[in-house]
């Protein structure tokens, strides 16, 4: 049976546990840094069709990650809003050049 998730606290760890492949999260890195770079674009010059882009680009970077290099299901497919929160703080702790890609056991 698997476990529900009822907060971000708890459902982060899994998240990460699901991230595990590198090449998946520079394909989430890439989608996300597209998706603040088209929201940037779109805002400073009023061009707001372009914001259609921004599902095709986060969404279209990390299920490649996940069907070809991790191997898994997308947790947004479960946790929508979970997983949307989830990668912006991955996001920003890749950024910010934290490690936060260990083993789900070595989390908790």
């Amino acid at each position: 049976m698997e476990k529900k998730y009822t907060t971000l606290k708890e459902f982060y760890p899994y998240y990460l546990e699901e991230h595990q492949n590198t090449t998946c999260r520079i394909l989430h890195f890439i989608g996300t840094g597209l998706l603040f770079v088209i929201l940037g674009v779109g805002f400073t010059t009023g061009n707001y069709l372009l914001f259609l882009c921004i599902p095709i680009v986060g969404y279209g970077f990390a299920w490649v990650g996940h069907f070809f290099f991790e191997k898994n299901k997308p947790a947004t497919f479960q946790y929508p809003l979970f997983s949307l929160a989830s990668d912006f703080i991955m996001f920003f702790d890749l950024l910010k050049g934290k490690e936060k890609f260990k083993k789900r056991s070595q989390i908790l």
